[in-house]
């Protein structure tokens, strides 16, 4: 089928995640044919620099055959089988063992599923077992971030705090949202370091309204990524630690955008000294080649729910999935051996930062904030009250597009243009992104005025 085949076949049949259809089906799909280290290439030969990743995932970006082969030859030996039943395989042990080695020292427990928001399912089941065999049944409610985005499943959108979701399906009642900290958007006067523990207190003023005998967990993404990368004051993070101590509360993690090395640690719990009891971790497990998602589980967390016995009636059918555990070990082996990380920490998270700050003198730009390979670019109309361009929100879409025309992926969320290429980028394809980005950035201002 040519291009305008396929668009209309996509029109008729295949319906997509977060898409206004009626939108979509006018104006066609773009449609992406191939892809090569951190580019991905359309059907209209299009060479595009991948500014995030596909959905965050490719952290190694697209010309890894060390997992492809991985997966194919486990395919040919043993394509499937269950971990129900007291069966396992060779391939979700060695993957158990590796997370174990990565992770933070206490997680030394893994609980497989086929997606982050199936993680973020899971960590609901976990957080009322273990309540429930530590003989307190009414630690029930938990305690999650406006503007947050824990997945989308009833369980995962109902822990996160994106109203747009909200309006389209029942929540579950027993979830809290507390304020986000989004110093730029919402800080007003306060300086960063006020906000970050004006922000962190409503976490301590919400367990007191609701009653710590009553809370059971509170979830939190180390930065907020779908929510428009809001990185938080660095006060934040330290005062929320302060507040669970001072109750028994379990801490979630969600870093299935921020695990395997994003943020130049491992992950975003290393980077911010923070030890959770449940950590939700996805996406580049498997670099995006293939399907898997899990929560590992901290000592205090795992020995009472293997200690206590009894039944954990849960679980999924792709559950360790051999062909996807062997995609993790083969990406968790690049990852260590070539230094990927450290290379993040130590070169390219920096120059990242220093060449994308200087964006911030921008016209249109409000805020240019970055950390390790992750970063996002405030629009605005007016800088010094940070008003935006229209309540609607559509310079996003409009910079947006400007910067595919530009032959660079970045994200709209709102306003906010956010990026996190690959961790492979080199300096070079950095000084490639800060330019596209300002020649979409100049574009957006023209269409604008």
């Amino acid at each position: 089928m040519n291009k305008s085949q396929l668009q209309q076949h996509d029109r008729e049949h295949l319906l997509h995640p977060f898409t206004d259809f009626h939108d979509l089906g006018r104006q066609g799909t773009r449609v992406i044919t191939s892809a090569e280290g951190a580019y991905i290439t359309d059907i209209d030969g299009q060479k595009m620099l991948d500014g995030m990743s596909g959905l965050w995932c490719c952290n190694l970006g697209y010309s890894r055959k060390e997992i492809s082969d991985a997966i194919y030859e486990q395919l040919n030996t043993l394509p499937f089988y269950n971990s129900f039943f007291q069966c396992t395989t060779i391939p979700s042990i060695e993957l158990a063992d590796a997370l174990a080695e990565v992770t933070p020292a206490h997680m030394n427990n893994v609980f497989f599923t086929g997606s982050g928001s199936e993680a973020n399912d899971t960590n609901l089941r976990i957080i009322r077992r273990y309540w429930d065999l530590k003989e307190q049944p009414e630690k029930r409610i938990i305690i999650s971030r406006k503007n947050a985005y824990h997945g989308s499943t009833i369980g995962g959108a109902s822990l996160g705090g994106m109203s747009g979701m909200h309006k389209q399906f029942q929540a579950l009642d027993y979830i809290e949202h507390i304020q986000q900290p989004y110093w730029f958007a919402e800080g007003g006067d306060m300086s960063p370091e006020e906000f970050g523990i004006y922000a962190a207190r409503c976490l301590d003023e919400k367990i007191q309204e609701l009653g710590p005998e009553k809370v059971a967990a509170f979830i939190a993404e180390p930065i907020q990524g779908a929510g428009g990368v809001i990185i938080p004051p660095e006060t934040y993070w330290p005062e929320v630690k302060k507040v669970l101590d001072q109750y028994d509360i379990l801490l979630v993690m969600d870093e299935v955008i921020f695990g395997f090395g994003r943020t130049g640690e491992w992950f975003g719990a290393d980077y911010y000294g923070m030890q959770p009891d449940l950590m939700t971790f996805a996406k580049a497990v498997t670099n995006g080649y293939f399907p898997l998602g899990g929560t590992m589980i901290s000592d205090r967390v795992a020995d009472v729910i293997k200690a206590k016995g009894g039944e954990f009636t849960h679980g999924y059918t792709y559950s360790a999935h051999p062909a996807a555990c062997m995609a993790g070990l083969a990406t968790i082996n690049i990852l260590r051996n070539e230094k990927i990380i450290e290379n993040v920490r130590d070169n390219t998270g920096p120059y990242l930062a220093k060449r994308w700050a200087e964006l911030a003198d921008h016209p249109i730009v409000g805020e240019a904030r970055s950390l390790g390979l992750v970063g996002a670019l405030e629009l605005v109309k007016d800088k010094g009250s940070r008003a935006r361009f229209d309540d609607d929100c559509t310079a996003g879409g409009v910079c947006r597009d400007m910067s595919i025309k530009n032959g660079l992926v970045m994200r709209a969320t709102g306003d906010t243009m956010i990026i996190a290429p690959p961790l492979i980028i080199t300096t070079e394809q950095v000084d490639e992104l800060v330019e596209k980005a300002r020649r979409a950035l100049d574009d957006t201002a023209k269409a604008l005025a």
